[in-house]
């Protein structure tokens, strides 16, 4: 009896797990929930995806397309290798989710009843992923047709006249197919700043528009980014209420915008916002970011990839925790030759563990991925990559020629992004990571938060 109920059981499992009929999926009754789920954070107007979700009369005309583009796993953008590591955003879809829509598409497209769809999500107005409570307009920038636009850094006030500390944080361009990235952080004011006035740190190039590379041993051009964060292609807003926690603005600060385009042909006006939500009540916990660079350095003599080499190997970047604190996200950055990036943890018990492997780097889709990791103090962070410069690589400008470190695509780097949460009552003591850090993003200059 016992032999009969267990095979019974399966063969209901194996029942449930078949995939659905094509003549019973409709599109409010099954696809419009995944739609929801997986899709449409992107997929409504304002926001980075070229079509909307929100409809059937909207989504019926790309049916064929999402079919495609769900079997191949190329949609939802979702790159980290699931044999490492646990991610709590996650975008990936479910194979029975996969299964509904190519059944809905087989079977015609079919609309289905109205009233079996799900409650419309409340989308926050005028294409923001979260509702601001406060938003900060930001410089207008006048991107020319062509050319080369190097870094430039525009002084803005925030505000606010008192300490306080936010919850969410999204940086929201308006000309997005020129935007490389647009980072913020906060300084402190001073009498001297002026505000609306673009800083700019021209580099030595040579004909092709390349950084001339550095000596070995040459220092790197000044950089004063401090970014609290940044908006990459495909990045969306971070929102450190998934892990409790929240960053610090000081009272009277002033918002450095760092702005970094790509023409692309046409002239365009760009005049991103930045938008907040406060905490009404101090926070438990706050959230730290870093970025990281190769531990060897990035000069010429260091950090050369070789033409047509299809896996050059990055100096790794290596950081060390000095107290103890929770790794709750990671966002690996590169540009058009990244290949691919792998997160590593060793702890002070010699344990070694992948904590994110991206075995396809895309530098349209910038992602974050975002995790929950106890690091005791003495851990170290060790970040390796690898990089395609050869004619392999579709999105390769030139795989004929050295590539060096450089702020263009068309150059490369090595920086990845992480970020931190600690206990907030313990701000008098720095929290910091020794290495090959760039910055600790959480305003250096204040010493009771970084």
């Amino acid at each position: 009896m016992l032999r009969f109920i267990a095979l019974g059981s399966v063969a209901v499992a194996a029942l449930a797990a078949s995939p659905p009929s094509p003549a019973t999926v409709t599109f409010y009754k099954d696809v419009l929930p995944v739609l929801q789920r997986n899709c449409q954070s992107c997929h409504r107007p304002g926001q980075i995806a070229p079509m909307s979700f929100l409809s059937y009369e909207s989504v019926r005309p790309w049916a064929k397309a999402i079919r495609a583009a769900v079997a191949s796993r190329k949609m939802p953008p979702w790159f980290a290798d699931p044999k490492y590591g646990h991610f709590v955003n996650d975008r990936s879809l479910k194979q029975a989710d996969i299964d509904t829509i190519e059944a809905w598409v087989d079977g015609g497209s079919g609309k289905g009843d109205p009233k079996d769809a799900p409650p419309a999500i409340q989308w926050p107005a005028n294409g923001w992923e979260i509702q601001p409570d406060y938003v900060v307009k930001g410089p207008e920038f006048h991107v020319p047709a062509k050319g080369i636009v190097e870094w430039t850094y525009i002084k803005e006030p925030i505000g606010f006249a008192k300490d306080i500390w936010i919850t969410s944080l999204e940086i929201k361009p308006t000309a997005l197919a020129v935007v490389h990235h647009i980072c913020i952080g906060f300084r402190p004011h001073t009498p001297e700043v002026e505000y609306g006035v673009p800083t700019v740190f021209n580099r030595r190039r040579d004909e092709s528009g390349s950084e001339i590379p550095r000596a070995k041993g040459m220092p790197a051009p000044f950089n004063p980014g401090m970014n609290e964060q940044c908006y990459f292609p495909g990045h969306q807003a971070t929102d450190y209420r998934l892990f409790n926690a929240a960053k610090f603005i000081p009272a009277n600060a002033d918002i450095v915008f760092q702005m970094h385009y790509t023409p692309n042909g046409t002239a365009v006006t760009d005049r991103p916002e930045v938008g907040f939500t406060i905490a009404k009540t101090p926070p438990q916990r706050r959230f730290i970011s870093y970025y990281a660079q190769p531990a060897a350095g990035t000069d010429g003599g260091v950090f050369r990839i070789p033409p047509n080499d299809g896996n050059w190997a990055s100096p790794p970047a290596e950081v060390l925790f000095n107290e103890d604190a929770q790794l709750v996200w990671m966002m690996p950055h590169m540009h058009l030759r990244g290949k691919d990036m792998t997160y590593r943890l060793e702890y002070p018990t010699g344990e070694k563990q992948t904590i994110l492997r991206v075995p396809h780097f895309d530098f349209n889709w910038q992602l974050e991925y975002e995790t929950d990791i106890k690091v005791p103090n003495g851990s170290k962070l060790i970040v390796d990559a690898d990089f395609d410069n050869s004619a392999n690589n579709k999105f390769n400008p030139d795989p004929s020629r050295d590539v060096f470190w450089g702020e263009q695509s068309w150059e490369e780097m090595m920086s990845p992004e992480f970020g931190v949460v600690v206990d907030a009552r313990n701000a008098s003591r720095p929290v910091t990571v020794k290495g090959s850090f760039g910055v600790c993003t959480a305003l250096l200059w204040i010493a009771r938060l970084c």
